[in-house]
């Protein structure tokens, strides 16, 4: 058999096969799997002796896996979530982007002597963090639907965002930033007028976000609900896939956006069908086996000898992405009077660089403004940051209580004066007394929220968004910002006094200590749960915690309910 006839073949059974080996034994060792799968992309690599892999099959393979991860992402993160963070992500990433893009340009001209073009390009590839690590990550932790988790993933969009304006926008500058004019080649001329090519670029992203947010919004659910409606379960997840990958290369081509945020816009427009869930569930095999072949293809790039060749040089840009960048994020947050928690989670999610950094790196390269060493400290920075991104992420919990029992003045700005952690001395007494107070104001809290203002009841809402706090407070509700597992934050709320505590978030986490406070302080107050498992229903009932609602079961109760009053005959007429 011509085995060059069946690279795909052979790169699939390559990558897959090392990647489980390597993967079961990294997670036996107790390390993240990711490392194997890296491991396994350096072994069948250009730079390993042995069997080599195709590694341009491989980055397609790998690209789809980005598609399909992002695809996930926009299925589970509307465009109310993105806009609740908006205060903090849109200027958060734009201005860590900017600090990390200055250090990289510091270290190339001040200690390497590169020219300010390759300076710039290396700077703005350790700018941009992977969202394809930053996933696996809120995963493994089971975070992906907390605010900080949410924060975190809101500010991976925004730097999404501005690298396709920065890989838009490169070519058309290069010839300004190239001084000795190695990019002036026949397919990178300059243009004839700067302002209109950014304009032109500006106005096609924006158009790509319009049409999905107007017209794909309408027309994806609809397309879903027709193929449900044939009963075959093969057309629903063909349906899934097409949309996800035809979406991500239609927005490629057409609008030249990239696939990643392609498909993350899909999935956005698709969340608004009632089979979303179904579409999330149909499509998870597919993206758990193909965001494998993204760390196979990234190792299969990274050349060791690069960490014998050049240690420092590698030391250095490892701790610009690491420490510069996750110290930036920190101190940004923090800057935006979030918890310290908060600050710690955006700062390891930032502490790697992935596939943006890739493509712009690559693009750099092929324009003549990044030469070849700097594209290898690129790869040898996201294999090494990638790697040690999960200890990272493990290191934040004790690195943060440390903090606050080492540190004044971690405690001080812990226990700053929040305006919004207190309810105006001008609240309405019957927000002060009998009032519910409703922990979350996410899709569920907000329901509740709008059947309590139906009957006339008040209530106080807790949440940990700054944003929905301040949007609440200005539309005249009462609201206070904190974590409700804080007694200081339930006794901003009034839980003294009040009748009722509804936790309206799947935070399991804090539940009992939030409940324990609750009662400590007002024995009699009547307490009502949400969650979305039903291992945490029998855990949460036998606690005896309060009323457990879960969805499934609702759901259920409801549709009984309905069936037998259907069925139940009217009592006769006397």
């Amino acid at each position: 058999m011509d085995h060059h006839n069946i690279s795909l073949i052979t790169t699939l059974a390559s990558g897959f096969g090392l990647a489980l080996v390597l993967g079961f034994l990294a997670a036996r060792v107790k390390l993240p799997p990711l490392v194997g799968y890296l491991l396994a992309g350096i072994l069948v690599g250009p730079f390993t002796p042995g069997f080599v892999a195709d590694g341009h099959i491989a980055a397609q393979l790998s690209e789809i896996g980005v598609m399909l991860l992002m695809f996930g992402v926009g299925l589970h993160f509307s465009l109310d979530d993105l806009m609740s963070v908006r205060k903090i992500a849109l200027p958060g990433a734009i201005v860590q982007m900017s600090l990390a893009t200055l250090l990289g340009i510091a270290l190339t001209m001040g200690l390497w002597g590169w020219a300010f073009g390759p300076a710039l390009v290396f700077g703005l590839c350790l700018s941009c963090a992977s969202t394809v690590v930053l996933l696996k990550a809120l995963e493994a932790a089971d975070a992906t639907e907390t605010m900080n988790g949410r924060i975190a993933i809101g500010w991976l969009v925004v730097e999404d965002l501005v690298t396709v304006l920065v890989l838009v926008l490169l070519p058309p500058l290069a010839h300004i930033l190239n001084a000795d004019g190695a990019a002036q080649t026949a397919t990178h001329a300059p243009p004839q007028n700067l302002w209109i090519s950014i304009a032109t670029t500006l106005l096609s992203v924006g158009a790509f976000i319009a049409l999905m947010l107007l017209v794909g919004r309408k027309v994806m659910p609809w397309i879903l609900w027709q193929v449900a409606k044939t009963g075959s379960r093969e057309l629903f997840t063909l349906s899934v896939i097409a949309a996800a990958i035809s979406i991500a290369w239609g927005a490629s081509e057409l609008f030249s956006v990239s696939f990643a945020l392609g498909a993350f816009f899909a999935g956005m427009v698709m969340r608004e069908s009632k089979f979303s869930h179904r579409a999330a569930e149909e499509s998870l095999p597919l993206r758990d086996a193909f965001s494998v072949l993204f760390f196979v293809s990234v190792g299969m790039l990274f050349d060791p000898m690069v960490l014998l060749n050049k240690p420092i040089e590698v030391l250095a840009v490892v701790a610009i992405i690491i420490a510069g960048k996750g110290l930036a994020a920190a101190a940004l947050v923090l800057a935006f009077r979030y918890p310290l928690n908060t600050a710690l989670m955006v700062a390891a999610s930032l502490a790697q660089i992935g596939e943006f950094s890739f493509i712009l790196g690559g693009l750099g390269v092929s324009l003549g403004l990044l030469p070849q060493e700097g594209m290898n400290l690129i790869l040898a920075g996201a294999l090494i940051s990638i790697a040690t991104n999960p200890f990272i992420f493990n290191a934040m919990k004790p690195i943060g209580a440390w903090a606050l029992k080492h540190s004044k003045t971690v405690r001080r700005m812990e226990e700053r004066v929040e305006p919004l952690a207190e309810l105006p001395t001008a609240t309405e007494d019957r927000y002060l007394k009998g009032q519910v107070i409703l922990v979350g104001y996410g899709r569920v809290g907000k329901r509740i929220a709008e059947a309590l203002d139906t009957q006339g009841i008040a209530y106080v809402v807790v949440d940990q968004n700054r944003e929905r706090i301040e949007d609440l407070r200005n539309n005249g509700k009462a609201a206070v910002y904190g974590n409700a597992a804080e007694p200081v934050v339930l006794a901003q709320a009034h839980v003294l006094n009040a009748a009722m505590l509804v936790i309206a978030t799947p935070d399991l986490l804090h539940v009992r200590q939030m409940v324990d406070t609750a009662r400590r302080v007002n024995p009699d107050i009547e307490v009502v749960l949400r969650t979305h498992s039903e291992g945490e229903v029998q855990f949460l009932r036998s606690e005896k915690l309060g009323a457990v609602f879960f969805g499934e079961e609702e759901l259920a109760k409801g549709m009984t309910r309905h069936i037998l009053e259907r069925f139940t005959p009217a009592p006769a007429a006397a």
